[in-house]
C-alpha cells in the first residue's frame, strides 16, 4: 500500500513539475522544472522497479541534456527573444495544429508500443528464449571495454561549458557585466 502511495505522489510531483515547464514564463525556472520533472521520472522508475532504467533516465536525461539546456539558454539573448513570438491568428492556428500532430503521433507511438509488446511476450513464449543477460552485457561492454569513450565526453562536456559561460559573458551577451 505504500509504494502505491509512494508511487502516486511521485507521479503527481512529476506531472506538476511538466505542467510548471509550459506555464513559467522565465526559461530558466523553466529549465529547472525540467530538471525536476527528469528527477520525478527517474523517481517513477525505482519504484516499478526499473532501477537501469532510472538510472540512465538520471545520468543521461537529468544530467546531460539539461545541462546543454542551460547552455543553450545562456546563449540566447532572452530580452529579445520574447518579440520573436507573434499572437497572430496564423501562428496560433499553427501551434495549436502543431499540438495536434504532436498529440496523434504521441497516442500512435503508444498503441504501436503495446502491440510491439504483445507481440515479442508471443514470440517469447513460443520460443522459450529469455534475455536476462542484455542488460549485464551491455554494462560490461560500456564501462569495461569502453571507458575512455565515456571520459571523453566528460572532458568535451566540461569545456563545452566553460566555454559557453566565456561567450555569455562576453560583450553583448546575455548575461554580461555592465
Amino acid at each position: 500500500m505504500t509504494d502505491a502511495i509512494l508511487f502516486w505522489f511521485l507521479a503527481l510531483v512529476t506531472v506538476c513539475a511538466g505542467l510548471s515547464v509550459v506555464l513559467m514564463s522565465n526559461p530558466i525556472y523553466s529549465a529547472l522544472s525540467l530538471a525536476m520533472t527528469m528527477v520525478g521520472v527517474s523517481a517513477l522508475f525505482v519504484t516499478l522497479g526499473a532501477y537501469f532504467v532510472a538510472g540512465v533516465q538520471l545520468i543521461v536525461y537529468a544530467g546531460a541534456v539539461m545541462v546543454l539546456f542551460v547552455m543553450v539558454l545562456m546563449l540566447f539573448d532572452l530580452k529579445h527573444e520574447i518579440q520573436a513570438f507573434t499572437r497572430g491568428k496564423i501562428t496560433g492556428a499553427i501551434k495549436i495544429a502543431s499540438v495536434g500532430i504532436l498529440a496523434g503521433l504521441v497516442v500512435g507511438a503508444i498503441t504501436l508500443g503495446t502491440k510491439a509488446i504483445e507481440v515479442s511476450k508471443a514470440a517469447e513464449t513460443a520460443t522459450g528464449k529469455t534475455y536476462d543477460n542484455n542488460t549485464m552485457s551491455l554494462a560490461q561492454n560500456l564501462f569495461l571495454q569502453n571507458v575512455f569513450g565515456f571520459e571523453a565526453l566528460g572532458v568535451l562536456l566540461l569545456v563545452i561549458a566553460v566555454g559557453t559561460v566565456a561567450l555569455s559573458r562576453s560583450r553583448g551577451g546575455t548575461h554580461a557585466r555592465d
